[in-house]
């Protein structure tokens, strides 16, 4: 899959990310969900667990409002990713496309790539 969103919106009222993809798709991702699925070596412990999916544990984290699922800052990364600045001030997660399209909540979506 080579989609990429033409879209990204933050709103920290509802604590969703939303991306509305080249096919017109959109994916809302709750921040507990994005913290919980961080895809950095520290938050998967160690480069060795590093997946390039996520697995499905990550939906049925329960990650309540507090410092680190409150969005500080998206800034993309290359054409290809984004990182998310947390206000506990972790910043070292790199959710590319594919990873982002593979986490969409939604029932069409989740899980597949």
């Amino acid at each position: 899959m080579n989609e990429r969103p033409t879209g990204i919106t933050a709103n920290k009222t509802k604590r969703e990310l939303t991306l509305t993809w080249s096919d017109g798709h959109e994916s809302a991702y709750p921040f507990g969900l994005l913290r919980a699925a961080c895809p950095c070596a520290a938050c998967r412990g160690g480069h060795e667990n590093m997946q390039a999916e996520p697995d499905d544990s990550v939906f049925s984290a329960d990650l309540p409002d507090s410092l680190e699922t409150r969005l500080v800052n998206v800034r993309a990364v290359g054409s290809y990713a984004i990182s998310i600045a947390w206000e506990d001030g972790h910043d070292y997660g790199i959710y590319n496309w594919h990873y982002l399209r593979a986490l969409c909540p939604c029932e069409e979506h989740h899980g597949k790539a």
